[in-house]
């Protein structure tokens, strides 16, 4: 595992230096001049000018490129040009509330999609097991914005059960406002991601229920709980394991757009209004952050999938990527 564990870091590392590159040239590309944005209506070329030597913009890409690189080599992502202030500590406080969002959704998810997957897996002709299916293809289908304002216009306006929005001043000092804050948030990433991973679960429950190694223990008496406990669960979790990483990654991708919808101030809310200001290293800082969870995320799950299934540990022995 080990040797397979270094080679996955090195890709993983020379995946976030083509994803840093790929950013920062898109970015450059997008309409509009960040020094016009700092700069009231009306400003004069040479005000203009002043500005982009600046924030460092009128030097060569390649120069302004190798400049980023260098300060990100050292955990620096640069200071922001509208509030002068560095990115890196900015992008921390806001994770207090993307990160407590992305974890708990998922796990959320997790807990229903499990069993109802398996549910569905056990009896697929039933009225329960179509209904299953149903469902979850339909929360598929269903924006996650849509399921966002639709929950709090029932929990918040109608019911005001919980906050329609907004997160405690003073964080996670108060733990029961901030998860009271979070309550509708949570549900809403965690209502589309469930019914992504009820898909995979069952599909994967109908193979190993289908399999002989299932009947026969089935036929030499275990029950079907113990036997799926005993020996389906295991083969069962190998392939949800797989996409996992790449579900837990779509949580945290998820989460952020559902903090524009609840007025969460996570990174969600400084990565639009970085956009409208043109403020690229913030922009930059974000985007960087979510791509090192995304293949973080992958990491980790590929590292489990080995970890449960010991086939795979043979073959990522042989020198393979």
């Amino acid at each position: 595992m080990l040797p397979y564990l270094l080679r996955r870091t090195l890709l993983l590392a020379a995946s976030l230096l083509l994803a840093s590159a790929v950013l920062f040239v898109l970015l450059r590309l997008l309409p509009g001049d960040p020094a016009n944005a700092l700069l009231s209506v009306g400003a004069t070329p040479e005000q203009i000018a002043a500005v982009r030597r600046e924030i460092g913009s009128d030097r060569p890409l390649t120069e302004q490129f190798l400049s980023w690189l260098g300060r990100m080599a050292v955990l620096d992502l640069g200071t922001s040009f509208v509030s002068d202030l560095p990115v890196g500590p900015e992008i921390s406080a806001r994770l207090v509330v993307t990160v407590p969002l992305t974890l708990l959704a998922f796990t959320v998810s997790l807990l229903v999609a499990v069993p109802v997957g398996f549910v569905a897996a056990h009896r697929p002709r039933s009225w329960y097991g179509a209904l299953l299916n149903g469902v979850s293809q339909l929360g598929v289908a269903v924006p996650v914005f849509w399921i966002g304002m639709l929950l709090a216009t029932v929990f918040s306006l109608h019911l005001r059960w919980l906050p329609a929005g907004g997160f405690p001043q003073d964080d996670w000092a108060d733990p029961v406002g901030a998860l009271a804050s979070l309550a509708l948030p949570v549900a809403t990433v965690a209502l589309v991601m469930s019914a992504s991973l009820i898909r995979y679960v069952r599909s994967a429950a109908l193979d190993v229920l289908d399999s002989d190694y299932l009947r026969t223990a089935r036929a030499l008496g275990c029950s079907l709980p113990g036997a799926m406990w005993r020996h389906g669960l295991r083969n069962a979790a190998v392939p949800v394991v797989s996409v996992l990483g790449l579900e837990l990654a779509t949580t945290f991708l998820g989460a952020v757009v559902v903090e524009s919808v609840f007025a969460l101030p996570g990174l969600g809310s400084m990565l639009v209004r970085a956009f409208a200001q043109h403020d690229y290293p913030v922009i930059q800082g974000v985007l960087v952050v979510g791509t090192l969870a995304v293949l973080l995320a992958g990491l980790l799950a590929d590292t489990a999938q080995r970890i449960i299934d010991p086939r795979l540990r043979d073959t990522a022995g042989g020198g393979r990527w």
